[in-house]
């Protein structure tokens, strides 16, 4: 239930990433009135942080839960190494997201200083949107999976 709380947050801030995409390329090369594009972007932001930090702390969770239950109940070890194959397929697409995320907020603060070029922006605002898609496709396989394992346990030890 968690997990799906968390992967609907995650389609919220790609639906937030891709509508500031669409504001900022009517605005063009204005820098005037900027605010909308500025604040979405900011949510946006903050909603894609904030829900791939949680998956990343509930699949440690989970894991832990998982790892203690195999151990107290003489388990196959089996079922709490699957959970580590779980982290390694996401985490390094989780922090790609949330480093791309970051990197297109900051420099397009950037652009309106005049530091950087937009085409930067621009470009980075794509291959965030492609990884943080990806990124959700992927967590929500691993969370059905993580899911599908603790049921697994619970069912065996009931």
């Amino acid at each position: 239930m968690m997990g799906r709380a968390l992967l609907i947050v995650g389609w919220l801030a790609t639906l937030g990433l891709a509508a500031n995409g669409v504001i900022g390329y009517l605005l063009g090369s204005s820098v005037r009135s900027l605010q909308p594009h500025l604040l979405l972007g900011l949510v946006a932001c903050l909603l894609l942080l904030f829900s791939h930090s949680w998956v990343m702390f509930y699949l440690i969770g989970t894991g832990k839960a998982i790892k203690d239950a195999v151990h107290e109940n003489q388990l196959e070890t089996e079922l709490h190494e699957r959970t580590k194959g779980f982290k390694n397929r996401t985490y390094p697409w989780l922090m790609a997201a949330m480093g791309l995320a970051i990197a297109t907020f900051v420099l397009g603060g950037g652009y309106v200083a005049g530091a950087v070029p937009s085409w930067l922006h621009v470009v980075l605002s794509y291959a965030t949107l492609v990884v943080q898609v990806w990124t959700l496709v992927l967590e929500g396989q691993v969370l059905l999976q993580n899911e599908t394992l603790m049921n697994e346990i619970n069912q065996r030890l009931a």
